[in-house]
């Protein structure tokens, strides 16, 4: 089994790490995932956390912009993103019906990464669980670094 890594885990890890240098802190990161989830365990994002992160270098007032670029550039270099196609439409369609059906429906970003993690027969590791755990066969695992 591979894990997904969700948006929140890389803010966290950006915030604890980023008075290092971006390749000491994805050595760090690599390390402390590591640990985490298991040495040798696939791990990669959604694209929608990809979008997600660049959306926060684009956001970032210039003072910061250089840094987080180059944290971000960092993780998609480390942690390829798993594309979202057909099986995954299909699946974040049947998601979003049961939990509207339920109402207890969750962010379109979140539905994503739980479709893109479930086709690849992976589990999501999030710092928000609240979310994920409403997904009925999404194997979760909380993560906080």
């Amino acid at each position: 089994m591979g894990t997904i890594l969700d948006t929140t885990v890389f803010i966290q890890m950006e915030r604890r790490l980023s008075q290092l240098p971006p390749s000491t802190a994805m050595r760090d990161l690599i390390e402390l995932l590591g640990k985490a989830v298991g040495h040798g365990e696939p791990l990669g994002m959604a694209s929608i956390t990809a979008s997600e992160l660049l959306h926060g270098v684009h956001r970032a007032i210039a003072v910061h912009r250089v840094r987080r670029e180059a944290f971000v550039e960092a993780l998609l270099s480390s942690f390829p993103p798993l594309s979202f196609d057909l099986p995954c439409a299909r699946a974040h369609a049947r998601i979003w019906a049961d939990l509207a059906a339920a109402g207890h429906d969750i962010g379109a970003h979140d539905r994503i990464v739980a479709a893109t993690a479930m086709v690849a027969g992976w589990r999501v590791a999030t710092a928000n669980v609240r979310h994920f755990d409403r997904i009925a066969g999404l194997a979760v695992l909380q993560l906080s670094l």
